[in-house]
């Protein structure tokens, strides 16, 4: 039964009762044929609003604002799913979408012997509990921010001649009702700012950035720690740019720094650990658990319950706590990133992360906050330990194949480092390498583990999400770097 504080909230957001919503349920599980053995349904309830404001050269140039209020029924049949949504919600909508997603898995083909993984949410969290949402901020205050960050960028250093400020803000209701008579309801908040800026000498011209935010009040974003922080860096990248020379080209030595450099862990390597690719066998890791993958110094962890972070969910979009789950322990595969299908077919327990885009996808294995744990050198002793390499700050864009682990990363704020000092900064450095052979070729771990701070969207499947993602300091050995030297 729908209880009474979710009905309140079905009934306030999209005018539905509790009995309307078991009518699509059982609309949904009993289908053409009359059968619900096997059967799982679920709804995907959204409503809510996202912000976002632009400052640029000075002056305040966008805002936007959208509402969003829908919801997807998905139905699930062993390993055929079926799923519709509607953006005007109503009993009759929804009706029809549950004839729809009923009537996909009976006409798909597949095996329908296999059962879902039904295990319930245990370990309820409360990981972003505030008090003000943040798009009901008054406008004001956050061009206030905007224009503070915007004069603190300018004044780092008389060659910025440009900055670029945005902010976006959201709050989400999530309610989810599903055949197993479990609801769950959650409000998810989410900040953002973004610093850019454009720095030239002489007629040279190099640009920085920086950015954070995560699930927590526009107040913590406003904090003057917070957005200095990264108006600093993005005016230091820049300014250091200036004098950057091309970056060598061949095989080296490289040291990524703590931080935002994990999103090489994250695309080389995570992407490669979510169950659906697993199960069908198309990446690299695929029929490698409980073997060797990388050296023993890497434990590689996706954890969905850091408070405040980007990444973190009170529970994933089924209804899954979400959890800590170590995906490779002192170098050997232990697990996979699972949803509920994922793990019913694999045979294996979910691990909270069925996760989709908004209300007009369904969940697929998702990563939350994903990192490398620290170990036990001093960022000071790796970069030491290289005679010659390349240090690398921070990263760009990057690519991977799932299939067998290639990446191609590029190295935005990188240095050389010479007989283990970093000399000079270097542009136009490309990591390029296999995720799985990296991996084995870490040969030291820094005591400095931190995440980004904030700023991670990933893709898969044509959906975007928020993750977080982080590492320490690490030293990779023979890598690939491409460059212009």
């Amino acid at each position: 039964m729908i209880i009474e504080a979710a009905e309140t909230q079905l009934q306030k957001l999209f005018g539905l009762s509790a009995e309307q919503v078991q009518r699509v349920l059982d609309t949904a599980t009993r289908g053409e044929q009359g059968k619900k053995q096997g059967v799982f349904c679920d709804i995907y309830f959204q409503a809510g609003t996202s912000q976002g404001l632009t400052f640029d050269q000075g002056v305040l140039k966008n805002t936007s604002s959208s509402t969003t209020s829908g919801a997807g029924v998905r139905v699930v049949v062993g390993d055929k799913t079926g799923y519709s949504h509607t953006g005007h919600v109503n009993v009759t909508n929804l009706l029809q979408c549950a004839k729809v997603a009923r009537a996909i898995t009976e006409h798909a083909s597949g095996n329908a012997n296999v059962a879902l993984d039904a295990s319930d949410s245990l370990g309820r969290h409360n990981l972003y509990p505030i008090l003000n949402s943040p798009v009901d901020i008054a406008l004001q205050e956050k061009i206030d921010l905007l224009r503070k960050i915007d004069k603190e960028v300018r004044q780092y250093d008389a060659r910025i001649q440009n900055v670029t400020v945005s902010i976006a803000c959201e709050s989400y209701t999530i309610i989810i009702v599903n055949s197993l008579e479990q609801i769950f309801v959650d409000l998810r908040p989410l900040v953002r700012i973004s610093v850019s800026c454009l720095a030239e000498e002489n007629g040279r011209k190099e640009t920085g950035s920086s950015g954070g935010g995560g699930r927590y009040e526009f107040s913590v974003l406003a904090e003057d720690n917070m957005w200095q922080e990264h108006a600093h860096i993005a005016a230091k990248m820049a300014i250091d740019l200036l004098a950057s020379t091309p970056a060598p080209a061949g095989v080296m030595d490289v040291v990524l720094g703590s931080g935002w450099p994990g999103v090489l862990i994250h695309e080389a390597v995570g992407h490669g650990l979510e169950g659906d690719f697993n199960r069908m066998g198309t990446s690299a890791f695929s029929s490698l658990m409980g073997e060797a993958v990388a050296s023993p110094l890497v434990t590689v962890i996706d954890d969905g319950t850091m408070q405040d972070r980007r990444g973190s969910l009170n529970f994933d979009d089924e209804g899954t706590a979400t959890g800590r789950t170590v995906l490779i322990e002192n170098g050997v595969l232990k697990n996979y990133l699972q949803d509920k299908k994922n793990a019913g077919l694999m045979k294996s327990g979910v691990t909270g992360n069925g996760r989709r885009q908004d209300y007009r996808y369904a969940p697929i294995p998702r990563m939350t906050n994903t990192y490398m744990a620290g170990g036990e050198s001093t960022p000071e002793e790796i970069i030491a330990s290289v005679k010659y390499g390349l240090y690398a700050a921070n990263f760009g864009g990057g690519q991977v194949d799932i299939t067998n682990g290639n990446f191609t990363f590029s190295a935005v704020g990188a240095y050389l480092i010479e007989n283990g000092k970093i000399t000079r900064t270097v542009k136009g450095a490309t990591l390029i390498g296999n995720g799985p052979k990296a991996l084995h070729n870490v040969t030291m771990v820094g005591n400095d583990l931190s995440l980004d701070r904030g700023i991670g969207t990933c893709g898969k499947a044509g959906q975007g999400v928020p993750v977080g993602v982080g590492m320490p300091t690490i030293r990779i050995n023979g890598v690939t770097v491409g460059g212009s030297q």
